[in-house]
């Protein structure tokens, strides 16, 4: 069977507020994976989803769960705040995304925005 891989990966690596960041995202068939970390561990696994309304021509709004790890509000804003773009680019598929930073500073959100989006697969 040849043709395009099941899963196409891309990652980036990039020194964020003196933390070396690594990013891989992975495009499956119904989610694209993204891992954030500072440590090399995956660390904490959320879920980004997009809630559609019908009939509702607006942006979905995300929902997000913690499915393995530490359940913290920061968490869930950090979650937010990172792979929004990832699922609307991605004609809003669900995210899974797991993250493990040092710096949790939100100067760094801008910078881990733009390492994510260096490794774009969507």
């Amino acid at each position: 069977m040849e043709g395009q891989p099941v899963v196409t990966s891309k990652q980036a690596e990039e020194v964020i507020n003196g933390c070396a960041t690594q990013v891989v995202c992975s495009a499956f068939t119904d989610h694209i994976l993204v891992v954030v970390t500072q440590y090399g561990k995956l660390g904490t696994l959320v879920s980004v989803t997009p809630n559609t309304v019908a009939g509702d021509l607006g942006k979905p709004t995300l929902s997000t769960e913690v499915l393995l790890g530490c359940d913290e509000p920061l968490v869930h804003v950090c979650a937010k705040n990172l792979v929004s773009f990832v699922s609307q680019e991605s004609k809003n598929k669900p995210v899974l995304l797991g993250i493990a930073l040092k710096d949790k500073s939100p100067d760094c959100i801008p910078a881990l925005k733009a390492l994510i989006k260096s490794c774009q697969v969507w």
